[in-house]
């Protein structure tokens, strides 16, 4: 348990972060889901905006520390691979 002051300053400074960041991990996730859906339907027009709409997102929880750039570098680049195949499949 902590103990000085500013120990105790920390620990409810990295409850509310935590509380945050797994908002911002939560929304991410959903933005991602939502490009995974479209491209299971196959709707190539969907599933483009879904990935446009992921992009941003993606690059923000970058900016704000909750993954690492290469993480979300790579997660755009499969999913845009996998966009890009969906009108070619059929």
């Amino acid at each position: 348990m902590a103990n000085t002051p500013q120990s105790k300053k920390r620990a409810r400074q990295a409850a509310r972060r935590l509380t945050v960041n797994k908002a911002r991990r939560s929304r991410i996730r959903t933005f991602i889901r939502r490009v995974e859906e479209a491209i299971a339907t196959g709707d190539k027009e969907a599933a483009e905006t879904a990935l446009r709409t992921a992009q941003p997102e993606l690059m923000r929880g970058v900016t704000k520390g909750v993954i690492h750039k290469n993480t979300a570098s790579r997660k755009m680049s499969r999913l845009a691979h996998r966009v890009s195949k969906v009108g070619a499949e059929g």
